[in-house]
């Protein structure tokens, strides 16, 4: 997982081409993100259907704006069906409380 601090469209897109400039972020199955801007929310699933909006949610309920958030995972042979919105929340939970 990743994050960090961004105030427009333009400084997410920046800060989404410097992470997958790493291959291992590159090679990702999904980097799904939400960053709660003044202006506007703005999410992503990246084929991992509704994992933005759970981002964003747990971004709204923090009060955390001008922030991105990435939550990156790897397909290991396992689909996890409903259990990787559980997944993603412990991320965004572990990520939130670090700061």
């Amino acid at each position: 997982m990743s994050g960090g601090t961004v105030r427009s469209r333009a400084e997410v897109d920046a800060f989404l081409k410097q992470l997958k400039r790493k291959k291992k972020y590159a090679k990702a199955t999904h980097n799904t993100w939400a960053a709660l801007l003044p202006d506007a929310p703005l999410k992503a699933d990246d084929g991992e259907a509704g994992a933005g909006m759970v981002i964003l949610r747990m971004l709204e309920r923090a009060g955390l704006e001008n922030h991105i958030i990435v939550v990156t995972r790897w397909y290991g042979g396992t689909k996890l069906g409903g259990d990787r919105f559980r997944h993603v929340q412990d991320a965004v939970r572990a990520y939130l409380a670090e700061l």
